[in-house]
């Protein structure tokens, strides 16, 4: 009983926290701009800290310290993956994506930086991301809520059903009213929460539960899956990873460069020079997490007495096993913390791809600015509801959906968003055809089986939808006013210096 006080005491402290700024958020929102980007006024820290715990949802807590649990440190294999794609996605799409998203008409969303960026005045382009961005975005929360139904049933006993939609409501509220400024701010304190979280728990169990001391830790690691769990070239079985294996952890890196809810925090910074200093505390954050979450796997093998029926829990486990019931309370609101901080930003690109990418074909110049603010709402409930339905059917591997609505992203997004910020001579065509040949591969290749087709679905769909724009933007032609944006963009990235 003192526990679930303890803990439900600091899960409603950190709630009314983020309710808070929420409101605070709201009163600053007075039109799309601010509630889609926050009217591009980010500083660097709350933009890395937002971009990272963005990117790192409820898999982060729940499903990589699953896989270390059960795999041990073949899992450093995502982590690396995900690191080298942090990197590349800061270092190569950040500030070109910034500038040249200001010359395409100040674009808000990616359908309408694609559609200004090629002069598609058929539309294609713009409501074939629309449809991409809603479909994937809509399975990619349903993961979110996933997580948070495995939370609140562990922690409270609730059943799972109830517990997502309690799940659903504590992610919507906030969301609904603060739109992106209170998303970011929310996102700089979910960040550094689970960033003490996932450092603090394998810390505290290894080195000062009493677990026998570090070397007894240790020998138990090493030993578990007969002798596997310290090879990073073993799986839990004691077989050898193949390439497709390797290659597949490492895919997860090629996907950021197509995460609309990550790279909505590189449009929104407010200078383009801050953007070196938001990616060095941006690598530094991922790195810690990434590493503390395989740790925590870890140190589920030293302390928890029991296997769990599902190895995804082993963060909970853990928590309420060795810490007193505040701190644990805290420590179990980071789950919460980021499962919203991702859920968050993708309900609220899904909402402005029907508000500004559909609704702006054909009504928006005739709605005022409020009004889309609001329409901008009504949307943030209707993909929720939609991705609570999905949350409470059969399937509940908080990583497989991830890795299934990842992969889509950073097939379809990936390659033609990164060749539009390098290459004059893309056209609008290519974009489609990448777009297209992205998010099919990755649909067709997720339901095969055997052989090459073990390998993680965003490699083969990255690769096809690169060769896509590549091979039909030389059938077709750039257009006049595209290669002029390119050009326009390219003087703002690399002014000449006055004599």
């Amino acid at each position: 009983m003192q526990q679930n006080t303890a803990i439900i005491s600091a899960f409603a402290i950190y709630l009314l926290s983020m309710m808070g700024i929420g409101v605070y958020a709201w009163l600053r929102t007075r039109n799309l701009a601010d509630y889609i980007l926050g009217g591009r006024k980010l500083g660097p820290v709350v933009t890395a800290l937002s971009a990272g715990a963005s990117d790192m949802s409820g898999w982060l807590m729940l499903g990589l310290p699953g896989l270390s649990y059960t795999s041990g440190l073949g899992s450093i294999w995502i982590a690396c993956g995900l690191l080298a794609g942090t990197w590349g996605n800061w270092r190569l799409m950040a500030r070109r994506l910034r500038t040249f998203s200001l010359r395409a008409g100040d674009a808000l969303t990616l359908p309408v930086y694609l559609e200004n960026r090629f002069d598609d005045r058929s539309h294609l382009l713009r409501v074939l991301s629309a449809l991409v961005i809603l479909v994937f975005f809509t399975i990619y929360t349903a993961s979110g809520l996933i997580a948070g139904g495995k939370l609140f049933e562990e922690v409270f006993g609730l059943p799972y059903e109830t517990a997502v939609l309690i799940g659903m409501l504590s992610v919507v509220v906030y969301t609904l009213f603060g739109g992106f400024l209170a998303v970011s701010l929310t996102d700089v304190i979910q960040g550094l929460l689970m960033s003490l979280a996932l450092l603090l728990v394998p810390i505290y169990s290894l080195f000062f539960h009493d677990n026998g001391g570090l070397s007894h830790s240790f020998e138990i690691i090493r030993s578990a899956g007969n002798g596997t769990f310290l090879n990073i070239f073993s799986d839990k079985s004691g077989a050898h990873y193949s390439w497709i294996a390797i290659l597949s952890f490492l895919g997860w890196g090629l996907g950021y460069m197509g995460q609309p809810h990550i790279l909505a925090r590189f449009k929104a910074i407010r200078n383009p020079d801050e953007i070196p200093a938001a990616r060095r505390l941006a690598i530094i954050w991922t790195t810690c997490c990434l590493l503390g979450a395989i740790a925590v796997g870890l140190s589920g093998l030293v302390t928890l007495s029991a296997t769990p029926d599902d190895p995804e829990r082993v963060f909970i486990l853990l928590v309420n096993s060795i810490f007193h019931p505040i701190p644990a309370g805290i420590l179990l609101a980071a789950i919460l913390a980021a499962i919203m901080s991702t859920a968050d930003s993708q309900l609220l690109v899904a909402s402005s791809a029907l508000t500004e990418d559909f609704c702006g074909i054909f009504i928006h110049k005739k709605l005022k600015a409020k009004t889309l603010v609001h329409l901008g709402r009504i949307s943030v409930i209707l993909i929720s509801m939609i991705s609570t339905l999905l949350a409470l059917g059969p399937e509940r591997a908080v990583l497989d959906v991830t890795a299934f609505a990842w992969a889509g992203f950073g097939a379809a997004f990936g390659p033609p968003l990164l060749i539009s910020l390098y290459w004059r001579k893309m056209s609008a065509a290519g974009a489609l055809a990448g777009i297209l040949s992205g998010s099919i591969t990755v649909v067709v290749w997720h339901y095969m089986e055997g052989g090459v087709f073990g390998l993680y679905e965003i490699i083969p769909g990255t690769a096809i939808s690169a060769l896509s724009v590549i091979f039909v933007s030389l059938l077709t032609k750039a257009g006049q006013k595209a290669e002029l944006i390119f050009d326009q963009s390219l003087a703002d990235l690399h002014p000449r210096q006055p004599f």
